[in-house]
């Protein structure tokens, strides 16, 4: 058996495709098929059914992906014993999170990681939704709920605060706000409903206003609409010193507290790197969250 065949056939598990993991892979589909098809004969048993909808593993697959994760683990671990925990971070990490911990936390958390590791390369997915770790789509993932389901570990990041608010010169102009009920009398800035992917971000049912007028899956097009003048919405207090036009309304009556989490893979908790990773970025969070919101 080649040992690089057991390396696509993780990224084919992961991707349920051949062309997600050519993507992943930098191959042409075709030489991903080939590399499935020989380790499938190496093995004497299908790995994949293979349809039109993409690729899903057999029981035989499922059986093998197990061995597979271990003898990549166990390769990841020599490479951290050779580099010993002095050497330098190097190499490619992926991290997902929510856009506004993306937009607003992460950048210059990872650029002060990166600068201190020159061999390391970075990457940010920043979608409104949660990242699948099991499928590999990140090394680490931000969630603000910690994971019920899934051989997931979950490490603690830092509470963060909330707030209503709104552009200076929309409260110049619009009706006083001086108890929670008056907000019923403005255009609302916040989630799309059926858009909300995790219950600790229905921020306005806990509120209770109704549904916004401006509705986006985007932190970062609400804030953007919260500058314009369109109305008052929740806004991460860590945000706020990247929009100075932007006053808090209500600050003694409304706000909300969260917690980021830390997820990963329960099995990478025993490689070094990403640990020290882990370890860096936990740090350097909580410092730029306790910052940002004391300038708020």
């Amino acid at each position: 058996m080649n040992w690089d065949d057991l390396r696509i056939f993780l990224f084919v598990a992961r991707a349920e495709s051949l062309s997600g993991a050519a993507r992943r892979l930098k191959l042409d589909p075709a030489t991903v098929g080939r590399r499935i098809e020989r380790l499938e004969a190496a093995l004497g048993a299908a790995l994949f059914l293979k349809s039109p909808q993409g690729y899903a593993m057999t029981p035989a697959g499922q059986r093998f992906l197990d061995h597979a994760e271990a003898a990549e683990q166990a390769a990841m671990g020599a490479v951290d014993a050779i580099g010993g925990p002095e050497a330098g971070l190097d190499g490619q990490i992926r991290i997902g999170a929510p856009d506004g911990c993306a937009n607003f936390l992460l950048p210059q958390v990872t650029a002060g990681i990166a600068r201190a590791n020159p061999g390391l390369d970075i990457q940010i997915i920043a979608l409104p939704r949660i990242i699948d770790l099991s499928k590999r789509e990140a090394d680490m993932a931000i969630a603000v709920s910690r994971p019920t389901t899934g051989r997931l570990t979950a490490q603690k990041i830092a509470d963060y605060r909330l707030c209503m608010a709104a552009s200076a010169g929309y409260l110049d102009r619009a009706p006083a706000i001086a108890d929670p009920s008056d907000l019923r009398a403005h255009p609302v800035v916040g989630y799309i409903p059926d858009m909300v992917f995790d219950k600790e971000l229905d921020y306005l049912a806990e509120i209770g206003i109704p549904a916004p007028r401006f509705g986006s899956n985007s932190v970062a097009v609400q804030l953007n609409w919260l500058r314009q003048g369109a109305g008052v919405g929740v806004v991460h207090a860590f945000a706020l010193p990247a929009a100075p036009g932007l006053r808090k309304v209500l600050p003694d009556r409304v706000s909300l507290a969260r917690t980021f989490w830390l997820l990963r893979h329960a099995d990478d908790r025993r490689v070094t790197r990403l640990q020290r990773f882990a370890d860096l970025l936990i740090a350097g969070l909580r410092q730029e969250i306790a910052a940002l919101e004391g300038a708020a």
